[in-house]
C-alpha cells in the first residue's frame, strides 16, 4: 500500500527511509514537538520550499532544463490569492478564485514560453527566462492598483484559518489550538497531496521520456518522440506547482509583496536546496530543504551561543559572531558540495547500493 501510494519510489537506503520517516513525523506533529512562533514558521516554510524545490527539480532534474522563471509562477500563485482575499473578502471563495486564476495565468504564461523559448538550447533558455522573471518583478512593483506596489498586500483569510478562532477552551497537548495551527496543516496536506503528485508524474511512462530527453535529447527524438511537446509539458506541469507553493505562502503569511515572493534570491535558494538534496529526486527537495531552511533559521543562533561559550578566547569569539552567520552558510554548502557531489540523497543511495 505504502509502495504505492509513493509511485514505487523506495528510498533505496535505510537511512534514507528512516531521515524521511522523521521529517514526515516531525512536520506531522511540528506545533505539538516545537511550540512557538519561530518554529512553527519555520516549519511552515519547510512545507512551503519542499513544494517549490520540488517543483524546480522536476524541470532541472528530471528534465534538464534550467529556468530562472520559477520565483515569477511562485508569486503568481501568492499574488492570486492576495489579490482576491483583498477584492472579494475573506472567505473560501476568494481561496478557490484566486487560486484558479492563479493557475491558469501560469498555465498560460509557461505555454508561451515554452513554446517559444524550449527551442533555444541550454544558456539562452535559462537567460530568457530570467529576462521574463525580471520584468514580471517590475511590472508587479508598477501596478499598485492591483498588486500594492512595493508594499505589497495584506489580507485576511477565512475565519477558520485566522489567529484569533479558538474552536477548543482547553489547550491540547499544552498547545492553544486556534486558526494558525488550521492553516499549518492545511499546508501540511498540501504538501503532501502535491509531492505524492510528482512523485506520481515522475514515476510514469511521461517521466521516463523526461529522463531519456535529459540523458540524450538526440536519441529520444531518434527514436519518435516529440521532444519539444513534452518540455514544454514539463515546464507547464512544474510552473502549475511552483504556484501552488506561491498560494501555500500567501495563506501563511496573509500578506504578500514583491519581494516576498519575487525576488531572485529566493531562486538562489532553491538552486542551493536542489543541489544540496540531490538532483533527480523528489525526495532530494525534502531533505535538501529541511537542511537548508533550519540552518538558515537558526544559525545564527547557535552561532551566538558559541560565541558566548569562547568568549575567554582569542579571535573565536570574532570568528563565532552570528554577524558572520552567511559565511558559514557558504562554508556549509561548499562542505555538502565537495563531500556530497550528488546530493545527500544521491549518496546515501549509492553509499546503500555499494554496500548491497
Amino acid at each position: 500500500m505504502l509502495s504505492r501510494l509513493i509511485s514505487h519510489d523506495l528510498p533505496r537506503s535505510r537511512i534514507l527511509a528512516v531521515l524521511l520517516v522523521l521529517v514526515f513525523l516531525g512536520l506531522a506533529a511540528a506545533p505539538f514537538l516545537f511550540p512557538g512562533v519561530k518554529a512553527l514558521n519555520v516549519a511552515a516554510k519547510i512545507l512551503i520550499f519542499i513544494v517549490l524545490v520540488a517543483a524546480f527539480d522536476l524541470l532541472l532534474g528530471y528534465t534538464g532544463i534550467v529556468s530562472f522563471a520559477h520565483t515569477m509562477f511562485f508569486g503568481i500563485g501568492a499574488y492570486g490569492i492576495a489579490i482576491a482575499s483583498t477584492r472579494m473578502g475573506a472567505g473560501w471563495g476568494a481561496l478557490a478564485v484566486g487560486l484558479v486564476a492563479a493557475l491558469a495565468v501560469s498555465l498560460v504564461l509557461a505555454l508561451a514560453i515554452g513554446l517559444f523559448s524550449l527551442r533555444v538550447r541550454a544558456i539562452f533558455f535559462a537567460m530568457i527566462t530570467l529576462a521574463v522573471a525580471a520584468a514580471f518583478q517590475t511590472l508587479a512593483s508598477q501596478l499598485s492598483q492591483f498588486t500594492g506596489g512595493e508594499d505589497g498586500l495584506t489580507f485576511r483569510m477565512p475565519e477558520w484559518l485566522s489567529p484569533s478562532f479558538e474552536p477548543f477552551e482547553n489547550d491540547f497537548l499544552g498547545v492553544t489550538v486556534d486558526g494558525k495551527i488550521f492553516s499549518y496543516y492545511l499546508l501540511f496536506v498540501a504538501c503532501v497531496v502535491l509531492v505524492l503528485a510528482m512523485l506520481r508524474i515522475v514515476n510514469s511512462p511521461f517521466g521516463r521520456v523526461l529522463q531519456a530527453i535529459r540523458e540524450n535529447e538526440f536519441r529520444a527524438e531518434a527514436i519518435g518522440y516529440r521532444v519539444v511537446v513534452y518540455r514544454t509539458m514539463s515546464s507547464v506541469l512544474s510552473a502549475l506547482f511552483a504556484c501552488a507553493a506561491g498560494a501555500m505562502l500567501a495563506v501563511w503569511l496573509r500578506y504578500n509583496g514583491p519581494d516576498t515572493t519575487l525576488s531572485f534570491e529566493i531562486m538562489m535558494d532553491v538552486l542551493l536546496i536542489v543541489v544540496i538534496g540531490g538532483m533527480g529526486t523528489i525526495y532530494g527537495a525534502v531533505i535538501g530543504s529541511v537542511l537548508f531552511v533550519v540552518a538558515q533559521s537558526y544559525l545564527q543562533d547557535l552561532l551566538r551561543l558559541g560565541s558566548e561559550a569562547t568568549a575567554s578566547i582569542p579571535l573565536l569569539p570574532a570568528l563565532l559572531s552570528p554577524d558572520r552567520w552567511l559565511l558559514w552558510l557558504g562554508l556549509l554548502f561548499v562542505l555538502s558540495v565537495y563531500y556530497f557531489p550528488t546530493g545527500v540523497v544521491g549518496r546515501l543511495r549509492a553509499s546503500a547500493q555499494r554496500k548491497a
